[in-house]
């Protein structure tokens, strides 16, 4: 590759940089850098062709085709050979153009003398923004040289695009990333939202895509990733990730930063004119187009790990952090790849959404969003990439929706969404003192679940009965150390405290599966939710589990104390646990301490074994909360995770319903309280239909009791039983069609 300084590669470079400072609109700058092109290659044409809409390439400056073709010529995207480039982010280099499969001729342009034909992307790092085209009346391919040195131009073009360089021209092209984009994601907590994005990790902006002296870039570059390189290992030997396939992927990880090939691709980028920054997100961009059309999926896979670098390479050489100096703007919705529940807590009640491009409905990150009452929409594919901050954002996390950039129509549509929401709220906090007494009159307790002190308040705001769910894990979570004793025991008396003689039932710690803790060593599991996780951690580290239990009954004193323990599969781990919480209990005692004034000691029911459990297991409880979400995904082997089943089965199957019955019979034998917990608890005809199977109580989110409350006041628990048993007498599976169809006849 040529390296010397007045290379022609160079000198194109430094005229578009001149061309890009100069005054001027952004159509003058298009044409005169075409035409500069043409003249650097020796070619008769060169053509822009910039995204009018994410499906619509048109032709916006050309030196040598028709002058009036520009703006009026347009292509979708897969049209043609400059559609074709478009879509794959590869180039098409071509002796014959009109030969080529797919070739569109477009007798508007003048196009048809020419024969050898050169397109490469426009794109910046998985950003199509456009294609760069080079035509010449000879029959010829373009040597390597010329391809790789066009290629180079093109990343130029890309940053000029970001940078709004081509905005203003009389025809009026949109800016990029002002296109009104729907992208569909994961539902993982409910409700609607209206804000402006805020970037959790924004990107790096390349101001100076063009290096004037490639020396003292290369200088930079080497430095850079020696840096970069020092971290990775740093932090890998930081992490013990044993054997198998998380070492695996560690290791291919340390490779990538060590890549000789990698940075001498980067250097060959800099000897024709880039700067350090811009090779740096040239060789980012040219890997996702090769990585993303990869057959094998492990390939794909690793485009995370290369991001990853380029980006800490980037934020080296930039110097650019998280912190930007831009603005939080008011009503944030928070946009991000993933986020851990400490920098979530972080920004707290100032949210008033998350969007994550990855993230699942059980994640940490899911259960502070619930705590947080802030709707979360999860896999929205590409949302990173496409959003800035401050573009307008609509999250509907009720559909798993997303409107990036909306068109006033939708943006009206939504508004009126939530303003019937925000009406039926209204209608729902009429009731917050009133029982949720049926028609037949059966009380049915409706509980809040919690996990934060944040939630507290909405104990008197909703009108629950109590916490019939507090996850004690997200103190743990949140912090990069074992919390102390007395720390657990401050925050659980304040939780009390602020609960104001309601009933508490906290949850023992529950880690494992999705939730590891920052301080604990990861475990290599093919099937993490079916793993090394809640209880059976407790049982194995009962250091951590005593501390947990003393701090319980320190902070209950002078207070009554629900304990339960999660995912209680067998009898002997209720047994076990129960008593090392009464030798810690007597231990107490034994040290002169007070103790709670009462102790009452329950078990989550999450897995169908636990329903086959001896007599002698629901007579040792003092109370059962069904754990509806383990339950249901155990019970239909149907992953939680996983968006391809888990939608599949319904909490109103009727073989599900047939074991909730069999749990309230064995429960009702033992004269146990029992209660449903869960997602299903906080939907309106889910929890009609488990209050007339025989629960009296169910726990849910805050924003749930209102309407489920609502919905209970309005129904004959009695003779929806008779309907339900109807149904399942004539053979149907589910429920959910003859429950509604009685529910919308009811006045």
């Amino acid at each position: 590759m040529p390296d010397r300084k007045d290379s022609d590669s160079r000198k194109l470079l430094l005229r578009l940089r001149e061309i890009l400072a100069a005054p001027g609109g952004g159509q003058d700058r298009l044409d005169r850098i075409t035409h500069h092109i043409a003249d650097s290659m020796g070619t008769q044409v060169c053509s822009i062709y910039l995204f009018r809409d994410p499906e619509t390439l048109e032709l916006c400056a050309t030196e040598g085709l028709k002058s009036a073709a520009v703006h009026k010529t347009r292509l979708r995207l897969g049209e043609g050979l400059v559609g074709r480039v478009a879509r794959s982010g590869r180039y098409v280099n071509t002796a014959d153009a009109p030969s080529e499969p797919g070739f569109r001729f477009m007798p508007e342009t003048g196009e048809e003398v020419y024969s050898s034909f050169l397109g490469v992307p426009i794109q910046r790092v998985g950003e199509k923004l456009g294609v760069l085209v080079v035509q010449s009346r000879d029959v010829r391919r373009f040597s390597d040289d010329e391809v790789y040195g066009l290629e180079v131009v093109a990343m130029v073009l890309a940053e000029m695009v970001e940078l709004g360089a081509f905005l203003g021209s009389t025809d009026g092209m949109p800016a990029q990333h002002r296109f009104p984009i729907m992208l569909r994601g994961g539902i993982a907590q409910e409700g609607v939202a209206e804000g402006r994005v805020w970037l959790h990790e924004p990107r790096v902006v390349v101001t100076n895509p063009v290096g004037e002296d490639p020396l003292k870039e290369k200088a930079r570059l080497n430095e850079a990733v020696a840096m970069l390189r020092v971290t990775v290992d740093t932090m890998l030997a930081a992490t013990d990730m044993g054997s198998g396939d998380s070492a695996e992927v560690m290791e291919t990880y340390r490779l990538f930063a060590h890549s000789r090939s990698w940075l001498r691709r980067m250097e060959e980028a800099i000897d024709l004119g880039l700067s350090a920054e811009a090779a740096v997100e040239k060789e980012q961009s040219q890997a996702r187009a090769r990585l993303e059309s990869a057959a094998d999926p492990y390939l794909r896979d690793r485009l995370h790990d290369l991001d990853d670098l380029s980006n800490r390479l980037l934020r080296i050489l930039t110097g650019q952090g998280g912190d930007t100096g831009a603005e939080m703007p008011d009503n944030p919705i928070l946009v991000a790849r993933n986020i851990g529940p400490a920098d979530l807590l972080d920004y707290g009640r100032k949210l008033r959404g998350v969007v994550l491009e990855e993230g699942s409905v059980g994640s940490h990150a899911t259960v502070v969003a619930r705590a947080l009452a802030i709707p979360l929409v999860i896999h929205a594919e590409r949302i990173t990439s496409e959003a800035l901050n401050g573009d307008p954002i609509l999250v509907d996390g009720d559909m798993g929706i997303v409107h990036l950039r909306p068109e006033e129509t939708v943006a009206n549509a939504f508004r009126d969404k939530m303003a019937m929401q925000a009406e039926a709220q209204k209608r729902y906090a009429g009731l917050r003192d009133l029982p949720a007494t049926a028609t037949c009159g059966t009380t049915i307790q409706l509980y809040m679940n919690a996990g934060l002190m944040a939630d507290l308040p909405s104990l008197e705001s909703s009108g629950a009965e109590g916490v019939g769910l507090f996850r004690t894990e997200l103190q743990f979570l949140a912090r990069t150390r074992v919390p102390r004793r007395g720390e657990l025991a401050a925050l659980y008396a304040k939780v009390l405290e602020n609960a104001q003689n309601k009933p508490v039932m906290f949850r023992t710690l529950d880690i494992g599966s999705d939730k590891v803790l920052p301080y604990m060593k990861p475990q290599d599991e093919p099937n993490p939710a079916m793993g090394w996780r809640a209880i059976r951690v407790g049982l194995d580290k009962r250091g951590v589990l005593r501390m947990q239990l003393q701090a319980l009954i320190r902070a209950s004193v002078g207070r009554p104390l629900h304990v339960m323990f999660p995912f209680i599969t067998e009898m002997y781990e209720f047994e076990e646990a129960h008593r090392l919480l009464m030798e810690q209990f007597a231990r107490e005692q034994r040290l002169g301490h007070d103790v709670p004034t009462d102790l009452r000691v329950g078990a989550m029911l999450e897995t169908p074994s636990l329903a086959f459990a001896p007599k002698k297991f629901f007579e040792m409880c003092d109370f059962i909360s069904v754990g509806g979400n383990d339950l249901k995904q155990f019970f239909f082997a149907a992953d939680r995770e996983n968006e391809r089943v888990r939608r599949r089965y319904d909490s109103l199957n009727t073989s599900f319903i047939a074991l909730l019955e069999q749990i309230l019979q064995r429960c009702s034998d033992a004269r146990v309280p029992v209660s449903f917990c869960g997602e299903d608890a906080g939907r309106p005809i889910e929890a009609v239909t488990f209050a007339a199977l025989g629960f009296r109580r169910l726990s849910m989110r805050p924003a749930s009791i209102g309407p489920v409350k609502h919905l209970i006041r309005r129904v004959d628990l009695n003779e929806l039983k008779r309907v339900i048993d109807d149904a399942r007498d004539i053979g149907e599976t589910n429920l959910r069609r003859p429950v509604t169809d009685w529910l919308a006849r009811q006045s």
